[in-house]
């Protein structure tokens, strides 16, 4: 047997260790939705409208989404030795990259911190090498981005838009009716939770409870390709100091932006550790491609770890962090290896959606938005 196919051959073997035989992808696991060039084109317009709002109030370029950010952090990630099939794309040779880590909250407007909405950990990998997704010829990143939550509130790229128009249209409106609304979310959250429940609607609306973000496991909702597979990606705090911050309360009364005040003051004497995980892929029913709200059982694919994310002690937050890392970055799922493309409608239309974002918000803020090359300092101010 030539050594390809015995490659291939391995590659779709069961997982045995792990107990997991993950799906090949195919190309019709993948559906088009109706109309979907309509809502992609009605998603690009939408994140400009937002954009346009803030800059008009605020004179700065802000994203359309994940506005503020609550940490600015450089880090290392280190890819573990992996059995087949995780040892693919990025993970295929276990090797050290530096990252840059970007802490933030959901809306696309800055926000008091009282005004209690889904954190985001947006992590780019860089000097990574192999063939690139369109649109990215000659950069060295790797994009992940992920949100503390399994499960996306939309199951399709049109319903999401049609949530986000919502959105859209309460953006930079009476910032002291959210905070009260928020509190009122919250409250209602915490009676659920007494009884052993969960509301991802009245967390994504503004009822997140008032905790630490650096106890927050993370998720990406939505699905990639993992080399000959399809998974989700997890990064979960390990270290002991991160772990007891799990759920741990954070006051943000009189102090707007609080949740920053907490990084900050946690990176100046110590630092932190994720895992990076992966979750193949075993079955199209349970887990399905094209339905976002789907949360993949974990007793039928386990999350793996496939590297190590180490931030030391550091200043975690700063202007001049903020000029690199708010203004000069952009993240975006479909930054990164063709192992590892974006796949369903939600990721499908915001491929075009995030480019013409960060394109206009390249034009309006302190520092142009640029990916950065293998040995570039970002962040070390």
């Amino acid at each position: 047997m030539q050594a390809s196919s015995l490659m291939q051959q391995r590659l779709f073997e069961p997982a045995t260790s792990l107990g997991v035989t993950p799906v090949p992808y195919e190309s019709g696991h993948e559906l088009l939705e109706e109309h979907e060039v309509d809502t992609e084109r009605e998603l690009v317009t939408t994140l400009l409208d937002i954009s346009d709002i803030t800059f008009k109030d605020s004179g700065q370029g802000l994203r359309s989404v994940h506005a503020k950010s609550h940490g600015l952090l450089r880090g290392e990630l280190q890819v573990l030795e992996l059995p087949l099939p995780y040892a693919q794309g990025l993970f295929a040779t276990p090797q050290t990259y530096p990252a840059l880590i970007r802490l933030s909250t959901t809306p696309g407007d800055v926000l008091d911190d009282k005004v209690s909405t889904p954190r985001g950990f947006a992590l780019k990998v860089v000097g990574v090498q192999g063939e690139r997704l369109p649109g990215s010829p000659g950069a060295v990143t790797q994009d992940f981005l992920l949100v503390n939550g399994p499960a996306f509130l939309a199951p399709t790229a049109h319903q999401f838009v049609g949530s986000l128009k919502l959105l859209a249209a309460t953006t930079d409106r009476v910032p002291n009716l959210k905070r009260a609304f928020s509190a009122l979310l919250r409250g209602t959250e915490k009676i659920i939770e007494a009884v052993g429940g969960e509301s991802g609607t009245l967390k994504g609306l503004g009822g997140h409870p008032e905790t630490h973000i650096l106890g927050e496991t993370f998720f990406s909702q939505v699905p990639f390709l993992y080399g000959l597979h399809m998974a989700k990606w997890q990064i979960a705090p390990v270290s002991p100091e991160l772990l007891a911050l799990k759920d741990a309360p954070v006051d943000l009364s009189g102090t707007p932006d609080g949740l920053r005040a907490a990084v900050v003051e946690h990176f100046a004497t110590q630092g932190g550790e994720w895992e990076l995980r992966v979750q193949l892929c075993t079955s199209l029913e349970s887990m399905p491609i094209e339905d976002a709200t789907v949360v993949w059982p974990e007793d039928e694919s386990p999350f793996v770890p496939v590297a190590r994310l180490t931030v030391r002690p550091q200043s975690a937050w700063n202007e001049t962090r903020s000029v690199e890392m708010d203004d000069g970055l952009s993240f975006s799922p479909w930054h990164g290896l063709a192992a590892h493309r974006p796949i369903g409608s939600i990721n499908r239309v915001r491929q075009q959606a995030y480019a013409s974002s960060s394109l206009a918000r390249s034009s309006r803020g302190r520092c142009p938005v640029h990916e950065p090359a293998a040995g570039d300092v970002i962040g070390a101010g």
